[in-house]
């Protein structure tokens, strides 16, 4: 008996009818309200499957408007949920849904945080990009950096701190110390910022190793899965237990009756090396920033959960916020490793699977 626990099941959107569309309509239309209300009707709209498109020929709200009001509004909800600031609530009832879409990818907490910090310096768009972007990669350092608060502001300081001290142009150095002073909220952070205006030491990058792809070059090198009986001795009853499975995808994944997916890869002594491998199947998008060139396309990740030691010479494999994730250390962090990133495999990209079964033919 499994004891996982029951799926959770959403109660079902209402569908609008054709005569509160068309209130719906005439209100973003003629721009009744403010933004919030804005943000709900579109979303009443889009959960009735009304399409984006046709709403902007009817309102003039564009997609992109569209989706900012919405989720803007939403954030703005876990606003009120989470206690923010009445201050902050009552200024952002009247605008800022372009700042709060860009703290979409924050928790609540970290969004009541940013927010408020947002509306007292009087942050733009972009800078409440830049907000959103380091405050969730601040989360991730380990330990916290020496003289900075965990507080959102120093959080872009000590990016900005960091990005400072790799630069040797003078020009560049000021902006980002400028930057960061602008955003510094502890004593700490401006401290470390104002030194380096008299210390010029430039800190090399560390970058990042190579991401370590490989692609299924030769028709010989698609992978044939086939279940796996056992060992000899066996018995003829055993021949009735082997799941049946059907190859599917650009892997080959096998899914049979039983609860087993496999993956077949070719015998590169990397994976031969690995001591516990398993495939994890993911996008172009889910891995780290890196010189990924082409179209994004879906792989086959490689992950040793036999070597959980560190690195700098490879990716691991760590849960961030609740989720799996691949990330890069330069120095031996403190959260725990749970493995190391082995290979990524690209399909071999076949036009036509038929082509590759048939023999050569002499004529």
């Amino acid at each position: 008996m499994s004891d996982a626990a029951p799926p959770s099941f959403k109660r079902p959107v209402e569908k609008l009818s054709d005569e509160e569309v068309k209130d719906l309509m005439g209100q973003l239309r003629r721009k009744e309200g403010g933004w919030l209300e804005w943000g709900r009707a579109c979303k009443a709209l889009h959960d009735s499957q009304c399409k984006p498109l046709d709403i902007f020929e009817e309102t003039g709200f564009e997609q992109v408007q569209q989706l900012q009001v919405i989720v803007g509004s939403q954030v703005f909800d876990s606003l009120v949920k989470g206690g923010a600031s009445e201050e902050a609530i009552a200024e952002y009832r009247e605008k800022g849904s372009d700042v709060l879409y860009q703290l979409r990818e924050l928790d609540q907490a970290g969004r009541i945080k940013a927010a408020e910090f947002a509306l007292d310096r009087g942050l733009d768009m972009d800078e409440a990009r830049l907000l959103a972007k380091d405050y969730k990669e601040f989360s991730w350092v380990k330990p916290q950096p020496e003289g900075f608060s965990s507080k959102p502001g120093d959080a872009v300081a000590f990016f900005c701190w960091k990005r400072a001290r790799q630069r040797a142009e003078l020009a560049e150095r000021s902006v980002l110390i400028a930057q960061g002073l602008k955003f510094a909220q502890s004593n700490g952070a401006r401290e470390k910022l104002q030194a380096l205006l008299t210390d010029f030491t430039v800190v090399p990058e560390k970058k990042a190793p190579r991401l370590p792809f490989y692609r299924l070059e030769q028709e010989d090198e698609l992978p044939r899965t086939v279940p796996v009986a056992g060992h000899f001795p066996l018995t003829a009853e055993v021949l009735q237990q082997i799941p049946q499975g059907e190859e599917t995808g650009a892997f080959r994944l096998v899914r049979s009756e039983q609860p087993c997916t496999w993956l077949s890869l070719p015998g590169w002594q990397v994976v031969l090396w690995a001591k516990q491998p398993v495939a994890i199947i993911c996008s172009t998008k889910d891995l780290p920033e890196a010189e990924i060139k082409g179209r994004v396309e879906d792989v086959a990740a490689l992950v040793d959960l036999g070597t959980t030691e560190w690195s700098a010479d490879h990716f691991h494999l760590v849960e961030a916020d609740g989720q799996l994730a691949f990330q890069w250390f330069a120095q031996a962090p403190s959260q725990p490793l749970l493995g190391r990133l082995v290979l990524l495999l690209k399909p071999k990209r076949v036009f036509d699977e038929n082509v590759i079964k048939e023999p050569w033919q002499m004529v």
